[in-house]
């Protein structure tokens, strides 16, 4: 009598003792394989990109709220520096920056 291993990669599941009295008494040996089902969805392939696309609306969201601080910064500071100057006159015609607040 000849002794084999048992097939393939299966082979580690399977108890020696076992596979070996199924070889020599000829009883069948029943291997039960378990498989994942896929059958769902696969949600990381849908979450990935839903999430780049909401970094990238926050990012422009960000974008457009710095740059909109930043106008009204450049605006304030206009307005103080064009009241602080006064009318400016070239040639006997004078332009005040500012209007100056009437109560």
């Amino acid at each position: 009598m000849t002794h084999r291993d048992p097939p393939g990669i299966i082979a580690p599941h399977i108890p020696a003792d076992d596979w070996r009295r199924a070889e020599a008494t000829g009883a069948p040996l029943v291997i039960v394989v378990q498989t994942t089902d896929h059958s769902g969805i696969p949600w990381r392939r849908v979450l990935i990109p839903f999430a780049v696309a909401g970094a990238a609306a926050l990012g422009c969201w960000g974008l457009i709220a710095a740059l909109c601080a930043l106008l009204d910064a450049a605006a304030h500071a206009w307005t103080v520096i064009a009241g602080a100057t006064g009318p400016i006159g070239i040639g006997g015609i004078t332009l005040k920056l500012a209007r100056a607040k009437t109560h």
